[in-house]
C-alpha cells in the first residue's frame, strides 16, 4: 500500500482530499461544527498542490496559460463567497481527473516499461583468469566475454562464442520456434537462451543495441504529439485567455445590465469559469495517440512520432523494395532436374562435397537443400573464381557452375523442351546452377528468393483500403513481372540501381500525392528518407532503422493494414472525443446562463466528461483489428 502511494503520489493525495470533504460535511451538516471551513480549505490544498505547482510552473517559467489557473481561480472565487465546500468539492474532482489521466497515461506507458524488463540488468562476465563476476549490463565493453546459462535473457548484443546454441528471438521477431545458432553468428540481447549454457562476445555498447534502439524509438514516438494534439495544446493558451476576459464581463452585464444580486452574478461566474474550462477538448487528443504507439508497440510495430500515425490515412500509395521485403531475402532451391538415367544420390554428394567449405549465398542454399545427403571424399577441388567449380571424383572430371561454365562444354546437345524449361525458370527470376561429369550434363538447379507467406495476402488488405501497390527493384522486367503476379501488385519499375529508386519515388508522389516506401538495405534508405512515410524491416540495415518513420520488427508486411486500422480508429476516436467535449462544453455554459446548475453540478459534467474522453481514448490499448 505505502508503494503504491509512493508511485501514485498525486491519487494519494487527491484520495486524502476526498476523505478531508467528507469530514467536512459531517462537521458542516451533522454537527454544525464552525471548523467545517477549516477541514474544505486543507482539502483544498492538499487536492489542488499539484495543479497549483503545474499552474505556477506554466505561468512563471512557460509564459502559458493553462486549466489550472481557471481551475484555481474558480475554487478561489467560489471560497470567497462563502462557498468552502463546492470550492473543496470542484478542486477534488478536477484533481481526481488528473490522477487518473495520469494513472491512464502510464498505463499506456506499459508497452516500453515491458520492452525495458525484458532485458536483465546484469550479465555474468569473464575475467582475464577465467573466474566469472556479476557486472551491470551497461557497464559492458565491445569484446567483453559472457556466459549465458539456460533460461537466461542474454544480456546484449554479441556473437556466440561457443559452438552452438538454442536462442528463442519471439520478443525481436515474433516467431516462437526457436533458432539454432552456430559459433560466430549474432545473438540478440533480450532474446533467450532455451538449452545449455554457451559463452558469447559482446559487440556494441550498450545504448547501440538492437534492444535500445526499438526502446528509444518508442520513448521518442510517446513524447511527440501529433499534429492534432498540438494544435489543440497551442488553442489552450488562447482559449483561457478569452475566458479569464468573459468571465468578468459576464459577471458585470449579470450583475447591472439583468440585476441579478451581486453574489449571483459572482456565483455564475464562477461556475462559467469552470464549465467553460477546456479540460476534455485537451484531453481529446493526447490519450488515444500514446494509447495507439503502445498498442502498435505491442504488435511490434514501432511509430518514431504520433505524426506518422495520424499521417497514414491520406496514404495513396506504397512503394516496396522486392528483395527481403516481399521476398525471403536469400536464396531457396526450388526445383532439382535430373537428367534421365543419372544416378541422382551420387550427383547430389559430389555437389555437396563441392560446395561443403564456402560461405556463398547459393552454396548454403544447396547445402541447405542437401542436409540428409552424406558427404564423401573428393580427388580434387578446382575453384574458378566467377565459373564455378572443377572436381575430381573416382577418376572422372565434374563440372558445377554456372551456364556458360557448364553447358558450353557438353558433348550433346540439349533437347528443345530441357531449354524451353530452363528459360521459362530463367523468366521467373531463378537461377540455374548446372551440374555436369564428363561433359555429360547430369543435373539443374533451380534456386529462387521465395516470396514471403504474408506477402500476397498484406498486398491484397492493402488494396482493399484502395492504397496502390508498387514494386520497384534491380531485377529484370520479366522476372520483376512474375513476382508482380503471383503477388497481385498493381505496377512494377524493375532495372533500378539505388539512385534510380529515389528518382521513381518522387515520380510517384508527384502522380499519388501521399505515398510509403517499404525497404530493409542499406540501398534502400534514401528512398525510405524519400518518402512521405519511410517503412524498414526489423531484420534490415541500421541505416533503413534510423530513416525510417515505422519499424516492422517482426517483419510481416500484414502490420501496414493493421497500422492503416489503427489510424483510422484513433482518428475516429479523436474526432468524437472533439465533438464530445465541446458539446458538453456548450450545453454547460447554457444550463448556467439560465441558471439550471449549481457549482457542484458543473464540476461533476465538466471533469466528469475530462474523464471520459480520456477513457474513450484509452479503447486504443485494446484495439483488435
Amino acid at each position: 500500500m505505502i508503494l503504491w502511494a509512493k508511485a501514485n503520489i498525486e491519487m494519494t493525495l487527491t484520495i486524502f482530499s476526498g476523505i478531508l470533504i467528507v469530514l467536512g460535511f459531517v462537521l458542516q451538516y451533522v454537527y454544525h461544527s464552525p471548523f467545517a471551513p477549516y477541514i474544505f480549505i486543507i482539502s483544498f490544498i492538499i487536492g489542488g498542490y499539484f495543479s497549483f505547482i503545474d499552474a505556477y510552473q506554466e505561468l512563471f517559467h512557460e509564459k502559458h496559460l493553462n486549466v489550472d489557473v481557471l481551475m484555481i481561480l474558480a475554487a478561489l472565487g467560489a471560497s470567497v463567497i462563502g462557498y468552502w465546500a463546492e470550492g473543496a468539492l470542484l478542486i477534488f474532482i478536477f484533481s481526481l481527473s488528473g490522477s487518473l489521466e495520469i494513472m491512464a497515461m502510464a498505463k499506456s506507458r506499459d508497452a516500453i516499461t515491458k520492452l525495458m524488463q525484458m532485458t536483465p540488468d546484469t550479465a555474468r562476465k569473464y575475467e582475464a583468469d577465467g573466474s566469472i563476476i556479476e557486472v551491470n549490463t551497461n557497464e559492458l565493453k565491445v569484446g567483453d566475454r559472457l556466459q549465458v546459462r539456460k533460461g537466461e535473457s542474454i544480456p546484449i548484443d554479441g556473437v556466440l562464442e561457443s559452438d552452438l546454441a538454442i536462442i528463442n528471438e519471439a520478443s525481436i521477431t515474433g516467431e516462437p520456434i526457436p533458432v539454432t545458432k552456430s559459433k560466430n553468428d549474432p545473438v540478440i540481447g533480450a532474446t533467450i537462451n532455451e538449452e545449455s549454457t554457451f559463452d558469447m562476445v559482446v559487440t556494441v555498447e550498450n545504448e547501440n543495441t538492437l534492444f535500445s534502439k526499438i526502446i528509444a524509438m518508442v520513448e521518442e514516438a510517446q513524447n511527440t504529439p501529433s499534429k492534432t494534439d498540438s494544435f489543440i495544446q497551442s488553442l489552450e493558451d488562447h482559449y483561457v485567455k478569452i475566458v479569464l476576459i468573459a468571465v468578468p464581463l459576464f459577471i458585470l452585464v449579470t450583475f447591472l445590465v439583468f440585476k441579478w444580486s451581486f453574489q449571483e452574478a459572482f456565483y455564475r461566474g464562477m461556475v462559467l469559469l469552470t464549465v467553460a474550462s477546456p479540460c476534455a477538448l485537451v484531453a481529446s487528443a493526447a490519450p488515444a495517440n500514446l494509447a495507439s504507439i503502445s498498442r502498435a508497440a505491442k504488435n511490434e510495430m514501432i511509430f518514431k512520432g504520433s505524426d506518422t500515425l495520424e499521417q497514414l490515412t491520406e496514404l495513396k500509395a506504397i512503394i516496396f523494395d522486392k528483395t527481403g521485403t516481399l521476398t525471403v531475402g536469400h536464396p531457396v532451391v526450388s526445383t532439382a532436374y535430373f537428367m534421365e538415367n543419372t544416378d541422382s544420390e551420387l550427383t547430389k554428394k559430389v555437389l555437396k562435397a563441392g560446395e561443403f567449405r564456402s560461405t556463398h549465398p547459393i552454396a548454403m542454399a544447396l547445402l541447405e537443400y542437401l542436409e540428409t545427403t552424406d558427404l564423401v571424399d573428393l580427388t580434387s577441388l578446382n575453384d574458378i573464381t566467377g565459373k564455378g567449380l572443377e572436381i575430381g571424383y573416382q577418376d572422372k572430371l565434374w563440372k558445377i557452375g554456372s551456364r556458360n561454365f557448364v553447358l558450353e562444354s557438353l558433348s550433346h546437345d540439349l533437347s528443345e523442351d530441357i531449354r524451353n524449361t530452363m528459360e521459362t525458370l530463367q523468366e521467373q527470376g531463378a537461377t540455374l546452377i548446372y551440374v555436369s561429369c564428363e561433359n555429360n550434363l547430369m543435373a539443374y538447379f533451380a534456386l529462387m528468393d521465395d516470396l514471403k507467406e504474408d506477402s500476397a495476402e498484406a498486398i491484397k488488405e492493402l488494396q482493399t483500403h484502395g492504397i496502390k501497390t508498387i514494386m520497384l527493384t534491380g531485377d529484370q522486367e520479366k522476372s520483376a513481372l512474375h513476382i508482380a503476379k503471383k503477388l497481385g501488385i498493381d505496377e512494377i519499375r524493375a532495372n533500378l540501381l539505388p539512385q534510380d529508386k529515389v528518382k521513381h519515388v518522387k515520380d510517384l508522389q508527384k502522380e499519388y500525392g501521399y505515398v510509403a516506401m517499404v525497404g530493409d538495405g542499406i540501398n534502400d534508405a534514401p528512398a525510405i528518407a524519400t518518402a512521405n512515410i519511410g517503412i524498414s524491416m526489423g531484420s534490415g540495415t541500421d541505416i533503413a532503422m534510423e530513416t525510417s518513420d515505422i519499424v516492422l520488427i517482426k517483419d510481416n508486411l500484414k502490420q501496414l493494414a493493421f497500422a492503416i486500422n489503427l489510424s483510422e480508429k484513433m482518428q475516429a476516436i479523436i474526432k468524437q472525443n472533439i465533438i464530445f467535449s465541446l458539446s458538453i462544453i456548450v450545453l454547460l455554459i447554457l444550463s448556467n446562463i439560465f441558471q439550471a446548475i449549481s457549482l457542484p453540478i458543473g464540476v461533476v459534467g465538466h471533469e466528469g466528461s475530462t474523464i471520459l474522453v480520456i477513457l474513450n481514448g484509452l479503447r486504443m490499448l485494446n484495439y483488435k483489428q
